[in-house]
Formats: structure tokens, sequence, C-alpha cells
């Protein structure tokens, strides 16, 4: 989930196009749950093979990465590592919200209530070792390079973005912007039209793009400060935040006092929170430097095997797909919105 800079930051709309032939870092354990969420039945189920294994992840990750490699651009996943100490209690959290999720979808199937199922069944979204291991033989596949990083997946992204090793960080979350990433790119793995049963509506998911410079020139903070802005509103290892905090307070407390410890008007509550361990872990996260990814022509009879033969694809639907890529011809793209409509 990460850190919620909602409309307090500056945000650029663009299309797929306007990043062909880019590099970019993609958060690979976010992006898994994002086709795990999405890709689903009518009844909230994920997608399966012929002997019962999940593939909505690799469904997803095969054709999104089509559509990408087919504008150029080159893809390099990270993976979460282990989580610091101070993420623990909020794992825990979401381990017990997908535990609640998972019952009320049991009990949305059981009523017929298949608007309420789907909901449930994209909250109670449980990405397993298995499915991870699935996603890395089909980018070994693709020749798609990834890393598992020493801990936060979007540190180790973030320090490759600051290095130029690629051009920018594919996520969800702003916090790799926190880390120090140039530019962060989201909505590019789940851009296209998508259903939000809860709602019962249809929204289209245009990508952005968002740059650290342009951020922190809207805000007149620092570097330092945007580390102290996403405590107040609340990170990963501090969810809730302070209480009465938004970010126009959060913003003029800055300006006042310049940083955490100075703020008087919460010195009482600054003592719950571990701060500055939380300002050290996005200044100075554990990150390997120097990371050389190493890109690899597509291997169309490994990535048929995985994905026909192991895993009960279309043959004709994964040729298209790599014939698409083999001519690396920038055009119209397939995309998954046959997932979100």
């Amino acid at each position: 989930m990460g850190v919620d800079f909602g409309d307090s930051i500056p945000r650029e709309k663009i299309q797929l196009e306007d990043i062909s032939g880019w590099k970019l870092a993609v958060d690979g354990y976010n992006t898994l749950y994002q086709f795990l969420a999405i890709i689903r039945g009518m009844d909230g189920g994920h997608l399966k093979d012929s002997q019962g294994r999940v593939t909505s992840h690799i469904s997803g990750l095969f054709y999104r990465n089509v559509n990408l490699m087919e504008l150029g651009m080159k893809l390099v996943y990270v993976f979460d590592g282990k989580p610091p100490e101070l993420k623990m209690e909020e794992i825990r959290r979401r381990s017990e919200q997908r535990r609640e999720a998972k019952d009320q979808y049991l009990r949305a199937l059981q009523a017929g209530d298949m608007a309420q199922a789907r909901k449930f069944a994209e909250a109670s979204t449980v990405l397993r070792r298995d499915m991870v291991s699935d996603a890395k033989e089909l980018l070994d596949a693709m020749g798609i390079p990834w890393v598992d990083a020493p801990s936060e997946g979007e540190a180790q992204a973030s320090v490759m973005a600051s290095e130029g090793t690629v051009k920018a960080v594919a996520s969800q979350d702003h916090d790799s912007l926190v880390f120090g990433a140039p530019v962060l790119v989201r909505n590019v793995t789940i851009s296209g039209k998508r259903r939000l049963p809860s709602k019962g509506i249809v929204i289209n998911v245009v990508p952005e793009r968002i740059t650290l410079s342009s951020v922190l020139s809207a805000t007149g903070l620092t570097r330092e400060q945007l580390v102290d802005y996403a405590i107040l509103l609340g990170t990963d290892f501090n969810p809730d935040g302070f209480e009465g905090v938004g970010p126009a307070t959060a913003l003029k407390y800055l300006k006042k006092y310049g940083r955490l410890e100075e703020i008087k008007e919460l010195s009482g509550r600054l003592e719950q929170v571990d701060f500055k361990e939380i300002r050290k872990l996005y200044l100075d996260a554990p990150a390997a430097k120097g990371v050389q990814p190493e890109w690899k022509p597509l291997d169309r009879q490994r990535v048929v095997s995985f994905l026909v033969g192991e895993h009960s694809f279309s043959r004709e639907r994964v040729d298209s797909a790599i014939a698409r890529v083999q001519k690396t011809k920038v055009g119209e793209s397939e995309t998954l919105e046959k997932w979100f409509g």
C-alpha cells in the first residue's frame, strides 16, 4: 500500500507510447498482486490451468510484458527481500484483512451475490512463493531480467533509477519517490478499462508520470523533508500516520518547523513512533549498488513449453503474442481490458 500522497503532488497523465523505449525497474510484488486481484472470473475466482493451478498472475505478466516490449521498453523486475522489522506489524494487519475478506467472499458466493464476491475476492488476494517462482520462470523465458532485493523492492528499484541503470521505477505506490527515485511511472502494468465491483462502474486507468524534482518544487520541500512528510501522512512503517494531520497540515508543520522533531504540536505523539529509524530506512535503505541487468532475446520454445505445455494456455494466442515481440514493431497493442470490463 505504501505512502498515499493523493492530490498533494503534481502528476502528469501520459500514454504508454510516451515512454516507448524506456528502461523500467518494475515493482515485482506490486505488479503480481495487481494481476492476481484483477484477472478473475465472474465469481471472483482466479484463472486456473487444467491441473487447477492459478494462472492469473502469469497471464497478466505475459500479455502485459508483450505490450510493453512491443513498445521497445526494457523491463527489469525487482522483488522484495526480507522486510524491515518496522514493517512486520503492517504485514500482520494486511494478513488479517485478507483473511476477513476471504470469509466475506465465501459468504457472498453462498448468497449468490457475485458483485460482492468479486469485491471481496480482490481484497483477499494472496501472493504465494510458488507464484513468484512461476513469474521468475516466465521472465527468464521472455529474456527479461529480475533482481531479488536485499529488503524493500522499491528501495532497490529506486537506487537503480538513481544510478541511471533504468530511467524510472514502475509501481502503483509512491514510496519510490520517498526512496529517492528520480521518476515514478504509475499504472504502466494495469492501464486500460477496469471494473470497480464495489461501485458497479468501469473506470479508465491512465498511466501517470511523477518526477521527484517536480514534487519537491511544488511542495517546497527538500528530499529529507519529503520523507518526514510521508511519515506524517503514514507509511508501511507507521501506517496510521498522525491523526488529524493531512497533507495541508503536514506541509504547514514542515514549512514552519523544518523537521519532525521540532513540531511542538506533535511532541507527545512523536514519542510513540520510531520516526528516526523510519527516516533512515527511506534515506539509506538496504539496496545493492551497481546492479547491471542483462536483457536477452525471448526464447520462443521455452515460453510455449511453459505457458502452453505446462499451464494450458492457448497455443494460438501465445504464438500471436510472441510474433508481436519478435517483430519489435510499435503499434496497436493487446491490453488486459477483457479482465477489467
